[in-house]
C-alpha cells in the first residue's frame, strides 16, 4: 500500500469530521461562552478537552466498541440519557449564574465567584460535554466505515486518532480565539444575563432532545 492509499482516505475522513465539528451544537456554545466569559486560556483549555473527547470517540470507533453499542441497545440508550442529563445540569448552572456579576481584571481574566475556575475546570467541562453525546461516536464510526478502505493499513489506523484530535481541537481553538477578542467580550459583559440564559436554553434543548430520544428508544 503506497502513501496515496493512506493520504486520500485520511484527508477525506478529516474533512468530513471537520464539517461536522463546524456545525453548531453544545460544544460550540460551551467553548464560545467559556472564551468570552473566562478568557482565552480557559477557552483554549475547553478546546483541548473537546479534542481529547473526539480522540476518545475515534479510538472507540476504531476498536469496534461502537458495534457493541449498536448490539446492546440499552447501553447506548443509557449513555444518551446520561449525556442528556449532563447537558441539562450544565444548562441549569448557566441559567442560575446568569445574574451573577462578572468582573474582568487588568490581565483579561474574568471571574464571577465559583462559576469560573480557570483552564483546568474549562478542560474538564469541555471533555465531559464532548463525551456527553454518544451520537458523535456513531457518526465517527459511520464516517470511518464509509471512507476507509476495506483493508486499512496500520499507519492509517494509527494516524486517524491524532488527526481527529487536531481537527476537533483546532476548530474549537479558533472559536476560542475569536470569541475571546475584545469586541465579543465587551458584548458579553454588556448582555451577560441574556447571553447566559440563551446559552443555557440551547444546552437544555439539546439535553432534552437526547433524553427524549433515549426514552423513545
Amino acid at each position: 500500500m503506497d502513501n496515496l492509499d493512506i493520504l486520500l482516505p485520511l484527508f477525506s475522513i478529516t474533512v468530513a469530521i471537520a464539517l461536522g465539528a463546524a456545525s453548531p451544537g453544545p460544544s460550540f456554545v460551551l467553548v464560545a461562552r467559556t472564551a468570552i466569559a473566562a478568557g482565552r486560556p480557559a477557552g483554549l483549555a475547553a478546546a483541548f478537552g473537546m479534542g481529547i473527547g473526539g480522540a476518545v470517540f475515534a479510538g472507540f470507533a476504531l476498536l469496534g466498541l461502537i458495534t457493541l453499542l449498536a448490539q446492546v441497545g440499552w447501553l447506548y440508550l443509557g449513555l444518551k440519557l446520561a449525556g442528556g442529563l449532563y447537558l441539562c445540569w450544565l444548562a441549569f448552572r448557566l441559567w442560575r449564574g446568569a445574574k451573577q456579576p462578572l468582573t474582568v481584571s487588568g490581565d483579561g481574566d474574568a471571574t464571577n465567584g465559583s462559576a469560573e475556575r480557570g483552564p483546568l475546570r474549562a478542560f474538564s467541562v469541555g471533555l465531559l460535554t464532548q463525551l456527553s453525546n454518544p451520537k458523535t461516536a456513531v457518526v465517527y464510526a459511520g464516517i470511518f466505515a464509509a471512507l476507509m478502505p476495506a483493508q486499512p493499513s496500520v499507519w492509517l489506523a494509527a494516524l486517524l486518532v491524532p488527526a481527529v484530535f487536531v481537527v476537533e481541537c483546532g476548530w474549537y481553538a479558533l472559536v476560542a480565539v475569536a470569541f475571546s477578542a475584545g469586541r465579543p467580550r465587551a458584548l458579553y459583559l454588556n448582555a451577560k444575563h441574556w447571553i447566559d440564559r440563551a446559552a443555557g436554553g440551547v444546552m437544555a434543548l439539546l439535553g432534552i432532545r437526547l433524553i427524549v430520544e433515549s426514552v423513545r428508544g
